[in-house]
Formats: structure tokens, C-alpha cells, sequence
């Protein structure tokens, strides 16, 4: 008797644990990052007002409305805000189950761009046409104890990797290896495995920059940032128009919609890739010294959910994101500034692109999960 009033007891305290462990998974709304989401808010009310100031003369100029960039950059906005704050209800837990079906949608979708339904923009065959619509595949793609498990995880990695390679998209290409490098580093693989990889990585590079797997202007574009007058008629051009664009701004800017080298549209892809152009040149050192401050303190937010995560998926879920947004800030605002390749990659949140910055506002949505079931 007292044995079965034991386990009953047992029994008892498992269930209330089970029912715990279930009710741990609807975080209340109180328990929301508001930090991170007025941060996300404020990043991409800062790229609207820049996007719309790169915009709204060249548009005035061909007749056309001068908002229009910025509406459909605020409409973007909106479906991105509204996924990020459903994605924030949902346990992050729940994805370990949809992760293969995740995996299998994205190859697929990878593949399907380069089939008759994918499309060429900007030489890189990365959108899915249908109708009118495009939809821009390269937007978001995202570890491992044992030397088993990386090895997986590099296969896993190196499938979607070709696939992105074929289109090419080689900006796409480096922010999954950094996505790849960030959860490494804080699964708990062995040092001397990653610094093996480091290297391997590093001579594997410098193999593909001199046996012709990239084509001409890929090359160029890795490497014009070291020598601009390398390629003085396309990448050369570019970066030496963002310099010209930043340095003019000196301290406090020329204003807001004075920016010479804006309003002349002497810089290429400037609501897009060198979007950081237009904060350098009409906002000055002042306002792109706060921009940066403002996006750091959004990536320390991260950093700190990551480190906050009560389980391993978690800890590797927020610190692939983290990668995510910290690498393509450090690159997009690098290229502008001569000190980082120029690839294509936009600035999270800033960039003028539906499939960018709601990807961006997604990815922040699982930030603020992982953060809301801390406890």
C-alpha cells in the first residue's frame, strides 16, 4: 500500500510537471522584449525616411508619385510587424518539428528558381515569378558538439549552399556561412575543429578566387574594395561614388533630401544595397555615429536572448539570427566605406525590399519567442 501510495504521488508530480512544461509554452504577453521590438521599429522607420530620400527626386523627375517607394516600403513594414508580433505567440520549441519540412520547402524553392519560373534581376536569377509578383528567395536561410554532428551540419548547409552558388548569389552564400560560424561557435564544438575549419575554409577561398569556379565580376566585386581602380568602370565606380557620398557629409550632414551625390543619383542601387550612403552624406559622422548606435543595441539585445535561453535549440536559434543581422550590417555598411567586399547584401530593416525586411521583422519575431519563454 505504501509502495502504490508512492508512485501515486510519482505519478502525480509527473503530471503536474508535464502540465507545467506545457503551460511554460504560452508565455505571457508581459514577458515581451519591447527594447528590441522599438529597436526593430525605429531601424525600419529610419530606412523608410532614408529610402524615400534616395527615391522621391528621380521619381519627380520621370513624373512618377515620389512616395511610392516609401509606401510600398511602409506596407512591407506593416505585414513584417504584424508576422513578427504572431510569430512571438507561438513556442519557438514547436519548430524542431516543421524543421525538415522548413528545409525541404527552402532546397525546393532554390531549385525552383533556376527553372523557367525564376527570373534575372541584377544578374542573379534569385526571385520566383508569378503573375506580377516576385518574390525574392535570398532573404532569410538558416550546429553542433561532435565532429559527427558538424559534419552534418555541413552537409545540411552545403546543399542549399550549391543551389545558391548556381544562381549566383554569392552575397546570399556568405551570410549562411556566418549564420553556419555563429551557432558553431556557441554549440560547444571543439576549438581545434573550428579553427581547422577557419583555415581549410580560408585556402578553400583563395582556391575559388584562382581556378575560375567564380565568374569575372564576382571576383571583382570581393576584391575591388582592396583596389578600386581595378574596376573603375562598374564596382570601382560604385564604391568610389559611397565615399565620395559618405566623406561629403563630414560631421553634420548636408540635411535631410540635400544630399548632393543623392539627388544627382551618382550612386548606384542607393535605396538598396548602399542605402547607408544616403544616412553618410545628408545625416553626417552625428547621425550615422547614432544609426550605428541604435543597430548595435539591437544586435546586444540579441546576443543577450541568446545568452538568456533556457535550452540548447534556443541558444543556437538566437545566436544564427544574431549572425544573421551582424554579419550583413558589418558587410553592407563596410562596402559603402571601402572596407568590406561589395556583395549585394542589404542592411537589415534598412534596404528598400519586400523579402528583406520582412524577413528581417520574422527573424526579430523568434528573437522575442526565445526571450518570452526565458523563464
Amino acid at each position: 500500500m505504501a509502495l502504490e501510495g508512492s508512485l501515486g504521488r510519482v505519478e502525480r508530480i509527473g503530471r503536474q510537471r508535464v502540465a507545467g512544461a506545457r503551460l511554460s509554452e504560452k508565455a505571457p504577453i508581459r514577458h515581451l522584449d519591447a527594447t528590441l521590438v522599438l529597436l526593430s521599429l525605429m531601424l525600419a522607420g529610419f530606412g523608410a525616411l532614408m529610402i524615400y530620400s534616395a527615391t522621391y527626386a528621380r521619381l519627380q523627375d520621370n513624373s512618377s508619385p515620389p512616395g511610392y517607394y516609401l509606401e510600398r516600403q511602409l506596407v512591407f513594414a506593416a505585414v513584417g510587424f504584424i508576422g513578427m508580433m504572431v510569430l512571438a505567440l507561438f513556442s519557438y520549441r514547436r519548430l524542431k518539428a516543421w524543421a525538415w519540412l522548413a528545409y525541404t520547402v527552402a532546397v525546393a524553392m532554390l531549385v525552383a528558381v533556376l527553372t523557367p519560373l525564376g527570373t534575372t534581376v541584377a544578374g542573379a536569377q534569385r526571385w520566383i515569378a508569378i503573375g506580377i509578383f516576385q518574390i525574392q528567395l535570398m532573404a532569410d536561410r538558416k550546429g553542433a558538439p561532435s565532429t559527427l554532428d558538424v559534419i552534418k551540419g555541413l552537409v545540411l548547409v552545403g546543399v542549399p549552399a550549391v543551389f545558391i552558388y548556381l544562381q549566383p548569389d554569392l552575397g546570399t552564400l556568405l551570410v549562411l556561412l556566418a549564420v553556419l560560424g555563429g551557432m558553431l561557435l556557441v554549440s560547444g564544438a571543439r576549438m581545434r575543429l573550428l579553427i581547422v575549419m577557419v583555415m581549410l575554409g580560408a585556402v578553400a577561398f583563395w582556391g575559388i578566387l584562382h581556378v575560375g569556379l567564380l565568374k569575372e565580376y564576382q571576383v571583382k566585386r570581393l576584391t575591388s574594395f582592396l583596389d578600386p581602380a581595378s574596376d573603375p568602370g562598374r564596382t570601382g565606380y560604385n564604391l568610389q561614388q559611397s565615399k565620395i557620398a559618405i566623406g561629403s557629409g563630414q560631421v553634420t550632414g548636408r540635411g535631410l533630401f540635400n544630399g548632393t551625390q543623392t539627388n544627382l543619383r551618382f550612386v548606384p542601387e542607393q535605396h538598396t544595397d548602399f542605402i547607408f550612403t544616403v544616412v553618410g552624406e545628408e545625416l553626417g559622422f552625428a547621425g550615422a555615429a547614432l544609426f550605428v548606435v541604435i543597430f548595435a543595441m539591437f544586435i546586444w539585445r540579441g546576443v543577450r536572448i541568446a545568452m538568456m535561453s533556457k535550452d540548447h535549440f534556443g541558444t543556437l536559434l538566437a545566436a544564427g539570427i544574431v549572425s544573421m543581422f551582424a554579419f550583413q550590417g558589418f558587410v553592407n555598411m563596410g562596402m559603402t566605406m571601402g572596407i568590406s567586399p561589395i556583395t549585394g547584401i542589404p542592411l537589415p530593416f534598412v534596404s528598400y525590399g519586400g523579402s528583406s525586411l520582412i524577413a528581417s521583422f520574422l527573424a526579430t519575431g523568434i528573437l522575442l519567442n526565445i526571450h518570452m519563454r526565458r523563464l
